[in-house]
C-alpha cells in the first residue's frame, strides 16, 4: 500500500471513529497532543496524532493535498525519507510551539492558554513535504503554489496551528537545503536526492509544469 493511500484511509477512518463516543475517548488517550503534556507523552502520541484530523476542520477538504503531498514525496524520495521528513517537521512544529508558549505573547510568542489546545492533524506534515520537495528539486512554482498560501494564512492568523506551520516550513527548507548542499556542492557519497528511477520522469514533469532547472 502506498503512503498516500494509507494516509488517506487512516485520516478518513480515524475521522469516522472520532465521531463516536467510544472513538473520541480512545483517540483522546492515544493521540491527543498538548503543550502542557510531558515530552515523553508527546513523542509517544505524535505518530498517531499526525493522522487524526482536527475536530474543528472539515476532513474532506484537505484530502487532495494530503494525497498529493505523500504521493509526490514517496515517488521522488522513497517511503522511508518521506516518513522521516513528515515526522520531523511535525515534531519541530509541536516543540517549537512549546518554546513560543514559554516566550509568551509579549515576546512574539503564544499565550499560555495555547498550551491547553489540542494539537493534531496532518497539515504540518503536508506543507513540510511540499516545502522539502520544492527545495530539493529547485521548483519555485511548486513552492509558490503549495507552500506560500499556507505561510500567508499562518502569518495572517498567528495562532498555535499557524506558528506550527511556519516552523514546519522553516525546518523542511533547512533539511532540503542541507541535503542539496551536500549532494550538489560537496559532491560527497550519499543516498540519491531523488530515486534514480524517477529522475528522468521528474525532469519531464518539472520542465512542463513546475519550472526550475
Amino acid at each position: 500500500m502506498s503512503l498516500a493511500l494509507f494516509a488517506a484511509v487512516a485520516v478518513t477512518g480515524l475521522h469516522a471513529f472520532q465521531q463516536t463516543a467510544v472513538g473520541a475517548d480512545v483517540l483522546r488517550v492515544v493521540s491527543e497532543v498538548r503543550g502542557d503534556q510531558p515530552v515523553w507523552l508527546t513523542l509517544l502520541r505524535t505518530p498517531v496524532s499526525v493522522f487524526v484530523p482536527a475536530v474543528d476542520l472539515p476532513v474532506w477538504g484537505g484530502l487532495p493535498r494530503l494525497v498529493l503531498a505523500f504521493a509526490l514525496a514517496e515517488l521522488l524520495f522513497g517511503r522511508v525519507r518521506t516518513l522521516v521528513v513528515a515526522y520531523a517537521v511535525t515534531l519541530a512544529g509541536t516543540f517549537g510551539a512549546r518554546v513560543m508558549i514559554a516566550l509568551g505573547p509579549e515576546r512574539l510568542g503564544l499565550p499560555g492558554s495555547a498550551a491547553h489546545a489540542v494539537d493534531t492533524g496532518t497539515s504540518a506534515a503536508i506543507v513540510g513535504l511540499f516545502a522539502y520537495a520544492a527545495v530539493i528539486l529547485r521548483a519555485p512554482v511548486l513552492f509558490v503554489a503549495a507552500v506560500v498560501p499556507t505561510v500567508v494564512g499562518s502569518c495572517a492568523e498567528p495562532d498555535l496551528a499557524g506558528r506550527e506551520h511556519l516552523i514546519a516550513v522553516a525546518v523542511a527548507v533547512v533539511l532540503g537545503g542541507v541535503v542539496s548542499y551536500r549532494r550538489r556542492v560537496l559532491r560527497r557519497p550519499g543516498p540519491p536526492v531523488v530515486s534514480g528511477r524517477c529522475q528522468n520522469r521528474w525532469q519531464v514533469i518539472r520542465q512542463a509544469f513546475i519550472g526550475g532547472r
